[in-house]
């Protein structure tokens, strides 16, 4: 199923029907402040599963989540004194990052430096749907096998044909990725992945 949705605009049609496919266990693609992602709501174990095969990686690799806000993403990662001044600074935006993992985390999530990747984009459709789940959604980056990153949706609209639930369409994006930020040393943010989002506080 595909919904075209205009800019960043909240569409009803679009969330109720996230709403509902992520609740029934079900995967989406859907736009952020970067790349679309394809997405499924944290608690559902079968859908998480699902994801991984669609993507077709193996399981030992940890995959990030949208939080809420803030105190949402504190349920999951150990989040320090220093740590919250970066998260209010730059949440929402272009950033992943790198904390760590509290007990609350499902395992399949943490890394073996049991650490979580996390995720507050600052596009209004995918916080609304995040915020009215009421859990985290996995967000990992929609690519097509060996070809590059996606940016029209018409592409991977027919590409995973039959294998997502719901496609939310909002146009071609030429966005890059976001930056990926380790700060589970407070005293030096590290750079992973540069992408969008100003990184002249880390290093690298």
């Amino acid at each position: 199923m595909r919904i075209e949705i205009h800019g960043n605009s909240i569409n009803t049609r679009a969330l109720d029907q996230a709403l509902d496919i992520l609740r029934s266990g079900g995967l989406i693609i859907y736009p952020t402040d970067t790349v679309y992602g394809i997405g499924c709501d944290i608690s559902h174990k079968s859908a998480l599963e699902r994801i991984y095969q669609v993507k077709g990686i193996k399981k030992q690799k940890p995959l990030s989540f949208v939080c809420a806000d803030i105190k949402d993403i504190s349920k999951y990662a150990k989040i320090s004194t220093t740590n919250y001044r970066y998260l209010r600074r730059y949440l929402p935006g272009p950033y992943t990052f790198i904390l760590p993992g509290t007990k609350e985390a499902p395992k399949t999530l943490i890394s073996k430096q049991k650490t979580v990747g996390i995720r507050i984009p600052d596009h209004p459709l995918t916080m609304a749907i995040v915020e009215a789940l009421g859990n985290p959604i996995i967000t990992t980056s929609v690519n097509m096998s060996k070809k590059s990153f996606a940016s029209d949706p018409q592409e991977f609209l027919e590409y995973y044909d039959g294998k997502v639930d719901l496609v939310l369409d909002s146009g071609p994006t030429w966005a890059e990725f976001s930056s990926v930020v380790d700060l589970t040393d407070d005293e030096q943010p590290v750079v992973i992945r540069e992408g969008q989002g100003d990184i002249g506080w880390c290093t690298y």
